[in-house]
C-alpha cells in the first residue's frame, strides 16, 4: 500500500517523540535534515548509526524522506519496496539506495528542463554539459540546486535586457527594468519580476 506524504509526515510526527525519547545518539543526529544526514553519512562511514538502528528507528527515518517535497517516484518506490522488506533492505536503502534513487529523480528533472519551452540557452547548454559529463548522484544534485537556479538566473538576465531593446517596451517597463538591474538583483528577484513584475 502507498502512503501519501500527509500521511507518513503525520506517523513520522507521531513517532518522533517516543524515538528521540529512547534513542539520544539518533536524536543529536536527527536535528537537520534527519534521513538525509543519516543516508548520506552512511555511504561514507560503515560505522555510522543506520547500522545501530532498530527496525522503528529504520522506519521512521524513511517516512521522513517520503515526506519531503523534494522525493521523487524512484525515491517513493525504492523507499516502498524498502519498508515492504527485511531490516536489511531498510538499512541498504538508507545507506545506498535512498542516494541512488534521488539521483534517477534528479536525472529526470533535469532531462525534463530540456522540454521545458520556457528554458533558455545557458540552462540548456548546462544541463546538456551536465548530461554528457556522466555526473555522480552528488553532481546531479549540486546542479539542480545551485547550478540551475545561476544559470536561470542569466536566461532571466538576458529576456530583461532584450526588454530594453523592444520598440515595443513602454516607459514603465524600461523605468522598471532600469531599476531592477540598478539593484543588484538576486536570480529570484529576477524571476519574481518576469513572473509578476
Amino acid at each position: 500500500m502507498r502512503l501519501t506524504r500527509a500521511a507518513l509526515a503525520v506517523a513520522a510526527t507521531a513517532l518522533t517523540p517516543a524515538l528521540l525519547l529512547t534513542t539520544p545518539a539518533f536524536a543529536a543526529g536527527a536535528s537537520s535534515a534527519p534521513a538525509t544526514v543519516t543516508a548520506s553519512a552512511a555511504t561514507d562511514d560503515p560505522g555510522t548509526p543506520v547500522d545501530d538502528m532498530s527496525e522503528e528507528e529504520l522506519r521512521i527515518a524513511i517516512l521522513r524522506i517520503m515526506a519531503d517535497e523534494d522525493s521523487g517516484k524512484g525515491v517513493d518506490r525504492e523507499a516502498n519496496k524498502a519498508l515492504n522488506g527485511t531490516v536489511e533492505d531498510m538499512r541498504a536503502f538508507l545507506k545506498t539506495g535512498y542516494r541512488l534513487a534521488q539521483a534517477e529523480d534528479d536525472r529526470v528533472a533535469i532531462v525534463r528542463l530540456l522540454a521545458d519551452p520556457d528554458s533558455g540557452k545557458r540552462v540548456i547548454r548546462e544541463v546538456n554539459e551536465l548530461l554528457n559529463s556522466d555526473p555522480t548522484p552528488e553532481q546531479l544534485r549540486a546542479w539542480l540546486e545551485t547550478g540551475y537556479r545561476l544559470a536561470q538566473a542569466e536566461d532571466d538576465r538576458v529576456a530583461i535586457v532584450r526588454l530594453l531593446a523592444n520598440p515595443d517596451s513602454g516607459k514603465r517597463v524600461i523605468r522598471e527594468v532600469n531599476e531592477l538591474l540598478n539593484s543588484d538583483p538576486t536570480p529570484e528577484q529576477l524571476r519574481a519580476w518576469l513572473e509578476t513584475g
